[in-house]
């Protein structure tokens, strides 16, 4: 019987008797290409030249050029990685740096109407660039400057203060529950807590990534500037019968020279007088995000000018006029301690705003003539406007 157990019997397979028999000899068939640890080490270098290099190159194969009061175009908002090449090529062209919210962008006007272009009238040349992005409140502007405006570095740089995103606990970020704000990819993800910010773990680290990752910020660049924001992929599937290699051959879109929204007086756009309650700077967190984002152009060697307003004081009730000068007192204590050279214009007359904090055209042009007759700014900031 042992030796009956140890032959084969005419119905049992020859490999059931020895299931093993050829898992030696087999055990990577299944592998087309079995790499080698320097392979390995090989592909993973052309992979890391690939992350490093592919963007640098596309710099140089995507043609850029400053148009005349050049602006972000408003589809691209998102585009951090052009922002971050504008900001670089307007650093050595322009002599001042405008940066800031859609204020300095100019929601109501088209580039022709911005205050950047109405100080380059006053100054006869093009001096100051438009650095504005649309919607980026101060904890985002802090971080769109960590990331993105290493390129700022030794200039001066006019830096507006919209007081609008302290008006309420809700514009400050410090509401609890949850609601969407602009560029959450800028602000910070894991400390200081922004209570309302609920994005899940791997959002927060996927954002981590791409800000400090250059080939992240490229593919994106790719998608809002050529594919409507959407990946190569999903593109390709929702245009089937499409090339999407022709989608390079459009270019860049151009400067933004739009009027985004209605360009009417507030008053006639039946807006009533807000009774805002306003946040205490001191316990603010876009207004510390604001300090912030001065510190980080300080750190760079550059010559700070901050811009406050002027808001819409006409859209205000009694009360909460009585609270913003309050607000404007603290904001003003903290820059003349810190000793930042700044301007607090008063209201623009009220026909020459749009809403809060949007000046009109007619805004624009009164504020650029009133800071070019500001003793500092005058001196500092445009003390070579008639150069040739």
């Amino acid at each position: 019987m042992a030796e009956g157990l140890a032959t084969k019997t005419d119905n049992t397979p020859a490999t059931a008797i020895r299931p093993d028999a050829h898992i030696e000899e087999f055990a990577f068939s299944s592998n087309a290409i079995r790499l080698s640890g320097r392979q390995w080490v090989v592909v993973g270098l052309l992979a890391l030249a690939m992350i490093v290099g592919l963007p640098r190159l596309w710099k140089k194969a995507e043609t850029f050029t400053l148009e005349p009061d050049y602006r972000m175009p408003y589809a691209l908002s998102t585009d951090y990685w052009l922002y971050d090449r504008y900001a670089r090529a307007a650093s050595e062209q322009y002599d001042v740096l405008l940066v800031g919210d859609s204020v300095i962008w100019g929601q109501y006007v088209d580039r022709q109407h911005t205050l950047a272009h109405e100080l380059n009238q006053l100054a006869g040349r093009e001096r100051f660039a438009n650095l504005g992005l649309d919607g980026v409140h101060p904890a985002a502007l802090a971080g769109l400057l960590e990331y993105y405006g290493r390129g700022i570095e030794g200039k001066k740089v006019v830096l507006f203060c919209n007081p609008l995103w302290l008006s309420s606990p809700r514009h400050d970020l410090q509401e609890s529950e949850k609601f969407d704000f602009n560029h959450p990819d800028l602000v910070p993800q894991f400390g200081p807590w922004i209570p309302c910010y609920k994005a899940e773990t791997t959002k927060r680290i996927g954002r981590v990534v791409d800000r400090t990752v250059p080939f992240r910020g490229w593919t994106n660049h790719l998608q809002q500037a050529y594919f409507g924001g959407s990946s190569i992929p999903a593109w390709t599937l929702e245009h089937p019968s499409s090339n999407p290699v022709q989608q390079f051959r459009h270019g860049l879109p151009a400067s933004d020279n739009r009027v985004h929204s209605d360009a009417r007086p507030w008053t006639k756009k039946h807006i009533r007088p807000a009774n805002m309650p306003w946040v205490e700077p001191d316990t603010s967190f876009q207004w510390h995000s604001f300090q912030r984002a001065v510190q980080l152009l300080q750190e760079r060697h550059n010559d700070v000018f901050v811009l406050v307003g002027p808001f819409n004081e006409h859209m205000l009730t009694p009360r909460s006029r009585q609270r913003y000068e309050h607000v404007k007192e603290r904001i003003k204590a903290w820059l003349e301690a810190q000793r930042i050279a700044y301007d607090i214009p008063e209201a623009l007359p009220t026909e020459e705003y749009a809403d809060a904090s949007h000046p009109l055209a007619a805004g624009y042009a009164r504020l650029a003539r009133r800071l070019n007759r500001q003793g500092f700014f005058a001196r500092q900031i445009a003390p070579t406007a008639s150069a040739p």
